[in-house]
């Protein structure tokens, strides 16, 4: 039992809001960001298999905020285990 029923509401509040604000930033830098290559543009544009109901399949370049995303969440997960098992806390 919380001592002041407020603190539930304002942890609530802590976690959807980072979530919300995460998710319209990563929409955006995925819609934005990729590396640019000398052949870059060609790729996006260039189709290179075609699918039933009109999907076009290209070879486009990887966006770079994803491999952000992904390489941020490994290097989280590892040191979250390293310093939970470094300082004995149970999880």
């Amino acid at each position: 039992m919380r001592f002041y029923e407020l603190l539930g509401f304002q942890h609530t509040m802590a976690w959807l809001f980072p979530a919300l604000i995460f998710m319209v930033v990563f929409g955006v830098g995925l819609a934005f960001a990729h590396l640019h290559g000398k052949d870059s543009e060609e790729r996006k544009k260039k189709i290179t298999g075609r699918y039933a109901d009109g999907i076009e399949e290209r070879d486009a370049p990887y966006p770079l905020f994803m491999m952000l995303i992904i390489a941020g969440t490994f290097i989280w997960g590892f040191f979250y285990i390293v310093m939970h098992g470094i300082w004995g806390v149970k999880i």
